[in-house]
């Protein structure tokens, strides 16, 4: 048998935010004898370890932040000279896959993904600005048009969105079946008592994800209910004002930072609501997780609806201040909700099962690579 095919995947780093873990869900589950994934990333990530285990290679450049423009362009550009045996590059960098992408065509890469994983812009008015110049490249310089939802396909692609593939956020259904002992388990090692209701949200701690809204929601909840405690998983650059909001809410012996984790597919079992106010999200594989893992979810009426899983376990709200009283009473309501297994048949008929969304994506590079299936 030959060598697999290589696809280069681009990212900035493989720490655990939506797009990385989809791609590593696809990853532990295509035949890494025909396709094997290789990453081209700026910084060090929590997945590093087991790309290497899996065989997958890492490239390292300078982010942009860090050497500016010019020497980003320029990295980018060396780099593809020097890697042109790559014949497929898949870039998940939202807009600025723009820049990526037209380094890799400069270097006759013939296939160039796009993928959109998002529905807006991080960042200041400056920084938007960038990305938005950015993204003015990709239509030019990519062949292939991917999304994780048709609203991520239509913010970022617009007159291709139509054409865009949708690659569902898969998840491995049975790590996220609802088991009491894990449940029992993971309360104990968290020192949760019995009657304790737990809130949880997992996310990079960014803007985006609306931390600071969600901490007012759960100090008013407290107000009423002082078994209440939420845990939040992840980390990012807004950490120490999450620290600071706690401490001025007089919350802070009452929320869990548990930091980067790798058994989200545990913790999950711990908690009774899943609430997760975005002010936008392409479609996050985290609230996929958390329907698998059979928890009602209070959610931001900013995200796409092709969240729901249509089992009863979504309620979307809107954000903003004048709306606490309402994500409370919210709560409320479903923490009296009696956890169980939700069939895997719902899954696999959304299409949100990874085995099936990694055999597609297989065939789909093969194809794309000019090899046999």
């Amino acid at each position: 048998m030959g060598s697999p095919l290589r696809v280069l995947h681009v990212v900035v780093n493989m720490n655990r935010g939506g797009a990385e873990t989809l791609i590593m869900n696809l990853y532990r589950n295509i035949d890494r004898s025909k396709v094997q994934f290789d990453f081209l990333t700026c910084k060090k990530g929590v997945f590093d370890e087991e790309i290497k285990g899996l065989g997958g290679r890492i490239h390292r450049i300078p982010y942009v932040t860090d050497i500016g423009h010019k020497g980003y362009i320029t990295s980018l550009q060396k780099f593809f000279q020097e890697n042109q045996n790559y014949r497929i590059v898949h870039s998940h960098m939202d807009k600025m896959s723009g820049f990526v992408l037209k380094a890799a065509k400069h270097a006759k890469i013939p296939v160039r993904i796009a993928h959109s994983h998002n529905t807006n812009s991080e960042g200041g008015t400056g920084a938007k600005l960038y990305k938005w110049y950015a993204g003015k490249q990709i239509s030019d310089n990519a062949n292939e048009f991917y999304a994780c939802s048709k609203a991520a396909a239509y913010w970022l692609f617009k007159k291709e969105a139509n054409s865009t593939k949708i690659l569902k956020n898969g998840i491995e259904q049975k790590k996220f079946t609802f088991t009491t002992s894990i449940r029992e388990k993971v309360r104990s090692s968290l020192r949760i008592e019995k009657n304790t209701l737990l809130i949880g949200h997992v996310g990079r701690f960014s803007l985006q994800k609306n931390h600071m809204f969600l901490l007012e929601v759960f100090a008013e909840y407290r107000k009423n209910n002082s078994q209440a405690k939420l845990m939040l998983v992840g980390d990012g650059a807004l950490k120490e004002k999450i620290i600071e909001k706690t401490r001025e809410l007089d919350i802070e012996d009452d929320v869990l930072l548990l930091g980067v984790r790798t058994d989200i597919h545990e913790l999950l079992q711990a908690m009774d609501v899943f609430v997760f106010p975005s002010f936008h999200e392409g479609l996050p594989v985290t609230l996929i997780e958390a329907q698998g893992a059979g928890i009602p979810c209070v959610i931001s009426d900013r995200i796409s609806n092709e969240v729901d899983m249509g089992v009863g376990l979504i309620e979307k709200l809107p954000i903003g201040p004048d709306n606490f009283s309402r994500w409370v009473n919210e709560i409320d309501l479903t923490s009296n909700y009696i956890r169980h297994s939700i069939p895997a048949e719902v899954l696999n008929s959304k299409g949100y099962n990874i085995n099936y969304t990694a055999k597609h994506i297989q065939q789909e590079y093969l194809h794309l690579g000019g090899v046999g299936s």
